[in-house]
């Protein structure tokens, strides 16, 4: 229960990475392993939030390095280049706001 009197919502069972289904304990965000499914474990994948971390890392270089671009005496070649890192990096981050399917209904 929360404070309003609402049930609280409870985390569908399964991999918090990978989704495969069955029960691999709590999420806890003190361990980064912690809501993983073995095979993820063994396989050595980043956790989410180390994946959403690195997301963002890229995106803001790839920003800076657009910023840092002279526009009046660049070449287009540099242009074209700088406008489609920046359209990857914000669509990469885009992508990590985006609702999981399954989530929130």
């Amino acid at each position: 229960m929360t404070a309003t009197g609402h049930a609280a919502p409870a985390p569908a069972p399964g991999c918090v990475l990978c989704a495969a289904p069955g029960t691999f304990g709590p999420r806890n965000p003190a361990e980064p392993r912690s809501g993983l499914c073995p095979a993820c474990i063994a396989a050595g994948k980043p956790t989410r939030d180390g994946l959403e971390q690195a997301v963002v890392i890229v995106a803001g270089q790839t920003l800076a390095g657009a910023e840092a671009l002279d526009l009046a005496t660049a070449p287009p070649e540099e242009l074209s280049y700088h406008l489609g890192a920046v359209k990857r990096s914000l669509r990469s981050v885009l992508q990590l706001l985006a609702p999981v399917e399954g989530e929130g209904r």
